[in-house]
């Protein structure tokens, strides 16, 4: 997953603002951090997406992220 797909599957997700708000607040005990700190310390995206996926409860049909490929 790339970070764009990231950020995109968060937005349709979560909605655009409430995204940006779950990437800069919300801890993810899975990455000892919120999802900016881990991306930025290197955290894969799918990583961090599948923390926040489980984290958040994301029914397991949608963690590929709406409009994205399944992953692989």
């Amino acid at each position: 997953m790339r970070l764009s797909e990231f950020r995109l599957a968060c937005a349709e997700e979560f909605g655009p603002e409430y995204a940006g708000v779950l990437l800069r607040d919300h801890w993810l005990a899975a990455v000892g951090g919120t999802p900016m700190e881990a991306l930025e310390r290197g955290v894969s995206p799918r990583d961090v997406w599948e923390a926040l996926c489980v984290d958040l409860q994301v029914p397991v049909e949608r963690r590929h992220g709406r409009g994205l490929r399944e992953a692989q």
